[in-house]
């Protein structure tokens, strides 16, 4: 589309500007013919002919540069549908926003289910972004489209790039609006005009059935990636991720810990309390997990009672820390119909000749001889095996071997 535009556009040019040298050639052919007021009439007309020129060339300029920004805007939507990464969904959003007139940055916000909403932007800083961040209108009502207008303090503005303006629609989605997308101006003298708001209009409502789908997607990706009991991640997950971390440790040469801990006696809790009941421990050691993990760690169920946590950037002092951190909020009150537990955990670092596999049973082996020295202990895979001790029957030892 954008290629017969801009071919119609050359050939309406080509055959406007023929047509003025044609007349230039009768023009000149008859002032040979005719007296000196002829020749200085020429003069005029052919003043008057190149103004007309230089007119038609910035037209045809500006028609090329709006036809090429209209291609681009098309290439990007029609993209829109070729995917379902919700990532690419926003890039290609933003890049069509970005090539609408006087826009030099655009943000794209999405809500989703934990009010938390996902954030896409082009043109703006980190700073930036969390200021233009909008959630809706001001008064709480539904708009077409908000108008935004930034003022700063006399002289904020000397030496810097600052958005002085912003126009923000809403993203349609099936049921109503799913977020906002915005586009803003660093010129002081810049006003978004209706044709802008109309053209944003456009493109949010091309854009928006792709970006509920991308979003659906990723939704439905993630509960995929959760265990149904306990709502940590689930195995596949956990292997998925830490052969990702593994990768990305060795290729930047940057630290990476694992924790493999599991309940000490859960078979006989399950066999005394019944499996129903020792689901419900399960669940709600989960819960304390989630409490005492960091953002950055991945805490995962691996199997049965078994659960461990992945910690990019992290050595085994730190994983020692979490094991601190996990056996308290376990044994420090009764969980469901178990009572208080306990539990035992193996951990590693990661080494230069380490594989994903080989990584995990390091730390899993760790875990084992964790049991071996009497449970409610961690032990990292590079202490040296000590002679187990019986643990004191009326308090649950907690040791730090490493």
């Amino acid at each position: 589309m954008a290629a017969v535009t801009t071919t119609t556009v050359l050939v309406a040019a080509g055959a406007a500007l023929a047509t003025l040298v044609l007349v230039s050639l009768v023009l000149l052919v008859r002032s040979r013919r005719s007296s000196r007021g002829g020749e200085e009439q020429l003069v005029e007309l052919v003043s008057e002919m190149n103004a007309r020129m230089e007119s038609m060339v910035r037209e045809l300029s500006d028609s090329l540069e709006r036809a090429q920004e209209e291609g681009r805007r098309n290439r990007y939507l029609t993209e829109l549908a070729g995917s379902i990464d919700l990532d690419e969904v926003l890039s290609r959003t933003l890049e069509a926003a970005g090539a609408l007139p006087g826009v030099d940055a655009g943000l794209v916000s999405i809500s989703t289910d934990d009010d938390k909403p996902i954030v896409a932007t082009l043109g703006l800083s980190t700073e930036e972004a969390h200021r233009q961040v909008i959630t809706g209108p001001p008064d709480g009502h539904e708009a077409r489209a908000i108008s935004l207008v930034y003022q700063y303090p006399p002289g904020a503005d000397a030496g810097t790039d600052l958005v002085h303006s912003g126009l923000a629609v809403p993203v349609p989605g099936e049921t109503g609006p799913i977020g906002f997308l915005s586009v803003y101006s660093r010129s002081p003298e810049h006003r978004y005009a209706e044709d802008e708001i109309r053209e944003l209009e456009e493109l949010s409502q091309r854009a928006g059935p792709a970006i509920e789908n991308a979003r659906s997607f990723r939704e439905a990706k993630q509960l995929a990636d959760l265990d149904a009991l306990t709502g940590l991640h689930n195995r596949r997950y956990f292997h998925e991720t830490l052969a990702r971390e593994v990768a990305r440790a060795h290729r930047y040469g940057r630290s990476l810990a694992l924790i493999v801990f599991d309940l000490d006696d859960f078979k006989a809790i399950n066999d005394r309390i019944g499996h129903l009941a020792g689901d419900a421990v399960l669940a709600e050691t989960a819960e304390r997990v989630k409490d005492v993990v960091r953002s950055a760690d991945v805490a995962c169920r691996v199997g049965g009672d078994e659960f461990s946590v992945i910690l990019p950037e992290s050595t085994t002092g730190d994983a020692d820390q979490l094991y601190h951190r996990l056996l308290g909020a376990v044994s420090s009150r009764p969980v469901g119909q178990a009572g208080r537990l306990s539990i035992s955990a193996g951990m590693a670092e990661l080494r230069e000749d380490d594989n994903p596999t080989a990584f995990f049973e390091r730390a899993d082996e760790a875990l084992y001889r964790a049991k071996e020295r009497g449970k409610g202990q961690v032990v990292s895979h590079e202490a040296p095996l000590e002679p187990a001790e019986p643990p004191d029957e009326e308090e649950t030892p907690v040791t730090n071997a490493r």
